[in-house]
């Protein structure tokens, strides 16, 4: 088992930025895959971005890449997204995923899930 909790949403406005954090327990962290992604009500899980154990790759949305960055620390069992130049259509919920065996952009392929943090970029 794998848990996760988020942190670092908020309330910004547009071109602000924001850094979300994820910590996870339970299982060696750094032999996991991680990813984010984000939810707005009535809409499909959107994923954002991710990073393979050892984080020597990672893989963005095509819309976010260049403002969106996912990194790591295994040392602090944490993983981040750096997020700039903020959008209204940025706002969502923002969930951190695990995953000890793939590294996937599918969100149906993560195992493990934290509760989410409200990020919420007015205009």
């Amino acid at each position: 088992q794998v848990q996760l909790v988020e942190s670092g949403g908020g309330l910004v406005q547009s071109g602000d930025s924001l850094r979300l954090s994820c910590v996870g327990s339970g299982q060696t962290f750094s032999a996991l895959a991680l990813g984010w992604f984000r939810q707005v009500p009535g809409k499909e899980r959107e994923f954002v971005a991710s990073i393979k154990w050892g984080g020597d790759d990672t893989y963005y949305a095509p819309s976010l890449r260049g403002r969106f960055t996912i990194s790591r620390d295994d040392a602090k069992n944490t993983v981040y997204l750096q997020m700039n130049s903020l959008k209204p259509e940025d706002t969502a919920v923002y969930l951190c995923a695990a995953d000890p065996v793939r590294h996937s952009m599918t969100h149906y392929n993560y195992d493990y899930w934290g509760q989410g943090t409200q990020v919420t970029v007015s205009s």
